[in-house]
């Protein structure tokens, strides 16, 4: 059996649907967040049974505002996490009735082919992507409505993941040199982007922008936009729940110089830092690393490049060493960022 990973998707008892975050889960629990919950007029389903969303994008302030509803109605789903010393929504292994993994629902359209138009597309771009990259057509999943069978093929998007490091970096030098048939997006499609999220995040629409071009994981092809989601292989799981504690000092920002950024193209992000300059309310004066749950942060930073950051410190106590990092999008940590200088 697979391990957990990110973008995976659970159907709890209920009909309550969640979004697998990261990689770090407690023994009988999985870290997720609310994304689909019934409702009679929603604009996905299958069949009789209608489903809205949650949350109407990913953000922390957005999936902190499903905490309100479980609270009142599911309280079974939110975790005091004694690890990473935060309220999280969790799902009890008890509590789920169907596990949704992106590469098994991918493999199953491969098998019996495509029932709609959407479906049709996903398919032609997998084969595309494959061909392009060197890649199998089974490196790829596909996550999101299309991995639910709830979607639209009127409006969703196709979202796939890509598993494993060499697979993934592979199709990022694919993307970033251009596949014929993929659009990359327009500047008015980008310039609207960048207006959306000026609310969302702390950076002004230079900045966004800045950030949009950067994006190598999303496009159009056929005209329907999709997105491309690294996720880890097994192997490349290494922490194990326990093995690092996390406890929390104050809000920061500061500057850094990134010196790895492999693990970068992962959600969460992680990259390696030196020379950092910290401001805040404390007297720590490194940190080594910086994480993002924020997805725009994700595979946007090369190595030696000197950035901007705001974020939750965090002290991290592991077995043989304890170290610094600073968290952006986590919970409990509106207003972080990252951005090159």
């Amino acid at each position: 059996m697979d391990r957990p990973k990110d973008k995976d998707y659970i159907e709890t008892v209920e009909g309550l649907i969640f979004c697998v975050v990261g990689y770090l889960h407690p023994p009988d629990r999985y870290t997720a967040y609310l994304k689909y919950i019934t409702e009679a007029s929603g604009k996905w389903g299958r069949g009789r049974r209608r489903y809205g969303r949650a949350i109407p994008y990913y953000h922390v302030t957005q999936v902190e505002a499903t905490y309100r509803l479980l609270e009142e109605q599911y309280p079974q789903y939110l975790y005091n996490c004694p690890i990473r010393g935060i309220r999280v929504s969790a799902i009890p292994r008890s509590r789920i009735k169907r596990y949704h993994r992106p590469r098994e629902r991918l493999r199953t359209l491969l098998r019996r082919g495509p029932i709609d138009e959407l479906e049709g597309k996903l398919l032609s771009l997998v084969e595309l992507l494959s061909r392009a990259s060197g890649l199998r057509p089974t490196d790829f999943g596909v996550t999101g409505s299309i991995l639910l069978g709830i979607h639209n093929p009127k409006f969703s998007d196709i979202d796939l993941t890509i598993h494993g490091y060499r697979a993934s970096r592979s199709l990022m030098e694919t993307l970033k040199a251009g596949v014929e048939e993929v659009e990359t997006p327009s500047e008015t499609w980008i310039r609207d982007w960048c207006r959306r999220h000026l609310d969302r995040l702390p950076l002004n629409e230079m900045e966004l922008q800045e950030i949009a071009l950067r994006r190598w994981n999303q496009g159009f092809y056929m005209d329907t936009y999709f997105s491309i989601h690294p996720v880890r292989d097994d192997e490349e799981i290494t922490e194990q729940y326990g093995s690092r504690i996390y406890r929390r000092i104050g809000q920061v920002e500061g500057e850094a110089t990134i010196i790895d950024a492999s693990e970068g193209i992962y959600t969460p992000a992680i990259y390696r830092v030196e020379d950092t300059s910290l401001k805040g309310e404390n007297d720590i004066k490194e940190v080594e690393e910086i994480t993002s749950y924020e997805g725009l942060f994700s595979g946007i930073f090369q190595e030696d490049e000197r950035i901007k950051f705001r974020g939750i410190l965090e002290r991290v106590e592991a077995e043989d060493e304890t170290y610094h990092r600073v968290v952006i999008g986590a919970a409990d940590s509106d207003g972080g960022y990252m951005k090159p200088l």
